[in-house]
C-alpha cells in the first residue's frame, strides 16, 4: 500500500530535478501583464488590496521600520499565489510542505533576532522579563519566553502547512471515494466537495495573511 501522503511529495522529475517545485515560480506568470496591459478591475483589485496592507503594516511596524512593508505584502503575495495554485488539479502545492514554509520564516527570524540582539540589546533583555512580573517569577519567565521566541519559525512554518495539507488531504481522501459510491450519494459528495473547495480558498487567504502579520508583529517587537 502507498503512503497516505505521497500524494504531495514531489515525483515528477528531468535529469534528476523536481519539476514539481517549478510550481513556486508559476504565480510571477500573473504580475508582468499589471505592468505593461492597460489598467483593469483586477488589477485595481489587486493595487487596492496591496495599499490596505501596506497602511496596516505600517502600524503595526510603527515609525521606524515602514519600509519593510515592502518584504511582508511580497511575503503575502508569494504564499497567496502558491496557495491558490495548490488548489487548481495537477499542480503540485509547495506551501503545504516544510521545506518551503520553514525557509520562508527560518531566515527572517533570524535576521530579525540578529538585528535586534546587536542593535537593541537592552530591549531584547527586558523583553525577556514582561513589566510587573514578581521577583520569584523572573526566572521561569526568562525560560518562558526564550523557549516562545526560539520556537517562533517552527509555529510559522507548521502552522501553514499543516492548514494547508489538512484540506488537501481531505479533498483527496473524498475524491477518492466517488467511483464507489451510487449516483444518489454522489451528488452530495460533489456538494461537499464545492463547499470544501470554497472553505479551501478562504484558507488560502487567511493563513497567508495570517503568516505576514505574525511576522509583521515579530519585527515590531524588536524596536
Amino acid at each position: 500500500m502507498t503512503n497516505l501522503f505521497s500524494i504531495f511529495e514531489p515525483s515528477s522529475s528531468i535529469f534528476s530535478l523536481s519539476l514539481n517545485w517549478a510550481s513556486t515560480s508559476l504565480g510571477l506568470m500573473f504580475l508582468p501583464f499589471l505592468y505593461w496591459a492597460s489598467p483593469s478591475r483586477w488589477s485595481m483589485l489587486w493595487s487596492k488590496i496591496i495599499q490596505t496592507l501596506h497602511k496596516e503594516f505600517k502600524v503595526l511596524l510603527q515609525s521606524s521600520h515602514t519600509g519593510a512593508t515592502i518584504l511582508f505584502i511580497s511575503l503575502f503575495s508569494l504564499i497567496l499565489f502558491n496557495n491558490f495554485l495548490g488548489l487548481l488539479p495537477y499542480i503540485f502545492t509547495s506551501s503545504s510542505h516544510m521545506v518551503m514554509t520553514l525557509t520562508l520564516s527560518l531566515p527572517l527570524w533570524m535576521a530579525l533576532m540578529l538585528l535586534g540582539w546587536i542593535q537593541h540589546t537592552k530591549h531584547m533583555f527586558a523583553h525577556l522579563v514582561p513589566q510587573g512580573t514578581p521577583f520569584a517569577l523572573m526566572p521561569f519567565m526568562v525560560l518562558i519566553e526564550t523557549i516562545s521566541n526560539i520556537i517562533r519559525p517552527g509555529t510559522l512554518s507548521i502552522r501553514l502547512a499543516a492548514n494547508m495539507i489538512a484540506g488537501h488531504l481531505l479533498l483527496t481522501l473524498l475524491g477518492n471515494t466517488g467511483p464507489s459510491l451510487s449516483t444518489s450519494i454522489l451528488f452530495v459528495l460533489l456538494l461537499s466537495q464545492i463547499l470544501l473547495l470554497i472553505l479551501e480558498s478562504a484558507v488560502a487567504v487567511i493563513q497567508s495573511y495570517v503568516f505576514a502579520v505574525l511576522s509583521t508583529l515579530y519585527t515590531s517587537e524588536i524596536n
